[in-house]
């Protein structure tokens, strides 16, 4: 039987990246992401949104590219992986989470303002050195 690790998430950046590097000098950067479901109240019967959060870790370029770009609410598509992870936390106490190892991040919506009123598309492994490089796109036929 064939073993499938994907994660597709549609959602907002609920803080600002953070960026660091290993001892290596290797990018590492660190999203927070909001993604709401819908679901019915079994009470009222109203259909209400529950907000899920997620961590997401972005290597290289792609990670230097998304903390130099992006900011807190900005909207994000990332496609990627499922990595569990266990340790022992300082009061001896075993801890364990499940974050998703970014593939791709695709920038969502318009540039912020003050940088032009037209969308922006940030293609993976776009070169982080400046923004003029991005081609200017519309994103108009994404349906989210």
């Amino acid at each position: 039987m064939a073993n499938i690790n994907r994660v597709v998430l549609v959602g907002n950046l609920t803080k600002d990246p953070e960026l660091r590097h290993t001892p290596s000098g290797t990018a590492v950067c660190s999203l927070r992401i909001a993604v709401n479901s819908r679901q019915k109240d079994a009470s009222s019967g109203e259909w209400t949104e529950k907000p899920n959060f997620f961590d997401v870790t972005v290597w290289d370029k792609q990670g230097e590219n998304c903390a130099q770009y992006l900011s807190k609410g900005r909207p994000v598509a990332v496609d990627g992986r499922l990595d569990w992870r266990e340790w022992e936390a300082q009061d001896g106490t075993k801890r364990q989470a499940v974050q998703i190892i970014a593939s791709t991040v695709q920038f969502l919506g318009g540039r912020p303002e003050g940088e032009g009123g037209q969308p922006q598309f940030v293609p993976a492994g776009a070169p982080a050195e400046s923004g003029a490089d991005f081609a200017a796109g519309g994103d108009d036929d994404i349906p989210f």
